[in-house]
């Protein structure tokens, strides 16, 4: 049976393709964003996730005009997924990124919980591993990075993206709600695979990226799955894809390019250095955009 969904940053790069993913999947969407979303049945509030009354506004409201007929006032909203931020370093001032990050993923948690929706979805980032925007040459500190890993980066983005993730765990313990925190890979959207052909002749430029990426259709069912797993409490799952952006097995090429990194278990076959074992074990998430079905290797 379909939901009510509230998507923040549904106009932005992973939003425009979950969020019509969630439509196929019977549920009902509004977009929160600072900018249009133009799509068959998607209406986009403008609202600003640093505003908390705008937030609790956000989380009470219509999702339409249609709604008015019914005459009692705003349906219940079953869950709230929220992408909206400033997407990554260099785009605003680092005390910006910082600020508007961890103040709007707090206000959007707050309202939802003090509103009584129980599911909530948080964008995390592959950044709190530490490597993707660290200054210089960082290593990892062992392989595959999972949940439990030792998060530690260095600039405002990963760091962000730390302090939502305890934002949510304490709103998870206060309140009791079910609150998932994504660490979302490299979005790759549709058109995107031409890239491959580069990252595969340049191993080494995907490293900050621990190799690994997240198929933006494939991260709608990721997010699909989480709305419709209760229970959890708060939890972190790795958002990516199954494998690693190489033509060799995972252990083969990490003792390549990586020789002095220890293993903290068996890599198997081309299993992603960024794991994605838990979403896999615990949602049942099953990959639909492998890239070898858009990319000649040889």
């Amino acid at each position: 049976m379909g939901k009510r969904i509230v998507f923040t940053g549904g106009t932005g790069k992973a939003g425009r393709h979950v969020v019509p993913y969630l439509l196929e999947r019977g549920h009902t969407v509004l977009n929160v964003d600072l900018a249009p979303f133009y799509h068959p049945g998607v209406n986009t509030l403008v609202a600003d996730i640093c505003d908390s009354g705008q937030m609790f506004n956000a989380l009470s409201s219509h999702f339409g005009l249609d709604e008015y007929a019914g005459g009692t006032g705003p349906a219940k909203i079953d869950a709230v997924v929220h992408f909206a931020a400033v997407p990554r370093v260099l785009i605003r001032p680092d005390n910006e990124t910082f600020a508007i990050n961890t103040v709007g993923t707090y206000n959007v948690i707050e309202a939802a919980v003090k509103l009584g929706i129980r599911k909530v979805i948080v964008a995390s980032s592959e950044t709190t591993y530490g490597v993707c925007f660290a200054e210089g040459d960082k290593d990892f500190h062992s392989f595959p990075l999972e949940e439990d890993y030792d998060i530690d980066p260095m600039d405002s983005y990963g760091l962000s993206k730390v302090v939502n993730e305890k934002t949510a765990r304490a709103f998870a313990m206060r309140s009791g709600a079910d609150i998932y925190a994504l660490r979302i890979g490299n979005v790759i959207e549709p058109h995107e695979y031409g890239m491959f052909e580069g990252f595969l002749a340049d191993p080494m430029s995907r490293k900050r990226n621990a190799w690994t990426y997240i198929d933006a259709r494939d991260l709608g069912q990721i997010v699909d799955l989480c709305i419709e797993k209760d229970g959890l409490g708060f939890q972190v799952f790795n958002a990516v894809n199954d494998t690693i952006t190489a033509t060799v097995p995972t252990a083969e090429f990490l003792a390549r390019h990586c020789p002095d990194i220890p293993l903290t278990r068996p890599l198997e076959g081309f299993e992603g250095p960024l794991s994605n074992r838990k979403i896999r074990e615990t949602l049942g998430f099953k990959e639909e955009h492998d890239w070898r079905r858009y990319v000649t290797t040889g």
